[in-house]
């Protein structure tokens, strides 16, 4: 079985994800390429578009949201994300057994009611069926029918049942509004099919994300038996420096550890960061401990330098200034650094483009 190693991981993972070398793939089509875009927060999925495109516009993201070519639901992880509507019927699906389990957990143990999960989702599914409705509006609704249970409980118990659509104007760019949701079948005119094409959803994860393990499949997707539809395709098999079966497509391409990665500017949550278990190949133990001690999960915009993870970035606006500061987690050289540099002068063109651009580096 050929080995392949950590830098080689990197460079073919980095490919995969579209951080080599920006592509001129069509919006739709580099969504559904990279399973989805983390989107707790409107802005992310265009800065992780920006960074992997050319050429780029963000009023054409807007658009294809505003046209429900793209969507905004609850999906892996029990997190916003960022889909095609076609997509929607694959992913959806798949993991709504998942959001079922999870569903009845969302409550802490100690204050834990029985919910009748059944009558919530169709007293949900009703409410939100043919306008948009806020998350309190929802979570009040469903108070009055549950008033044993509390209100903001009820609404993440009933975004995991019920799937729905997180409706324009939020996640539209310059524009915000207050997050509301519609149900998916009234935004997008059909039902869920009745069962998942588990297969076919491991066959996509591979080629955004591979060669992985079962556990990088799992920390993604958070689905459990994928060793069974692992089994039921014609699947290739490396290994890792550590020994451990890497699964991949038959045509996967697997890129030299000594090609050049440029540096790049990552939005929070991006997925190269979050979509396998053993996260070395894209960073070190210590960069993760740094990266992982935050709040709440709240991950920070980053940059790589040399296809590694190597610090983070944070932009702040006043009237006239936009001002990009750039704290590595490490001692950078003059040369990586002036790539990270180039970088930030460019998200801001995107960011701020009426502003005056300060790029300052921390540390």
């Amino acid at each position: 079985m050929t080995t392949l190693s950590n830098r080689t991981l990197n460079r073919t993972l980095l490919q995969r994800q579209l951080l080599l070398e920006r592509t001129d793939m069509p919006i739709v089509a580099a969504v559904e390429h990279l399973g989805g875009l983390q989107a707790q927060a409107p802005i992310p999925p265009y800065l992780a578009l920006w960074t992997r495109l050319k050429p780029y516009k963000v009023d054409a993201l807007s658009k294809l949201i505003i046209d429900r070519s793209l969507v905004r639901m609850t999906l892996w992880r029990g997190t916003l994300h960022l889909i095609s509507a076609d997509d929607v019927y694959l992913m959806r699906t798949a993991l709504q057994p998942e959001l079922n389990k999870w569903a009845k957990i969302v409550m802490p143990p100690a204050t834990r009611v029985e919910i009748d999960l059944e009558k919530l989702a169709g007293i949900t599914r009703e409410y939100i069926d043919t306008e948009p409705r806020t998350v309190a509006e929802i979570g009040a609704h469903l108070e009055e029918h549950f008033p044993e249970a509390k209100a903001r409980e009820l609404s993440t118990q009933a975004q995991m049942l019920v799937p729905m659509i997180q409706v324009p104007p939020r996640g539209i760019w310059g524009v915000g509004g207050v997050p509301q949701n519609v149900a998916m079948a009234s935004w997008l005119g059909r039902e869920l099919p009745s069962s998942a094409d588990v297969p076919e959803l491991v066959k996509r994860y591979l080629r955004a994300f591979g060669p992985a393990t079962l556990a990088d499949m799992q920390a993604w997707s958070r689905l459990i038996g994928l060793k069974a539809h692992a089994s039921s395709l014609d699947l290739v098999e490396y290994e890792n420096e550590d020994g451990k079966v890497l699964f991949d497509v038959p045509d996967g391409e697997i890129v030299s550890e000594d090609t050049p990665a440029p540096a790049r500017l990552l939005p929070a949550f991006d997925n190269v960061l979050l979509g396998h278990a053993d996260r070395t190949r894209i960073m070190s133990e210590d960069a993760r401990s740094r990266w992982g001690a935050v709040r709440n999960g709240v991950f920070p915009p980053t940059f790589l330098v040399d296809g590694f993870l190597r610090g983070t970035w944070n932009v702040v606006e006043t009237k006239d200034t936009a001002t990009l500061t750039i704290e590595p987690y490490f001692k950078t050289t003059k040369k990586d650094m002036a790539g990270v540099v180039r970088e930030a002068k460019a998200v801001l063109k995107v960011m701020a483009p009426k502003k005056e651009h300060v790029v300052e580096t921390s540390g």
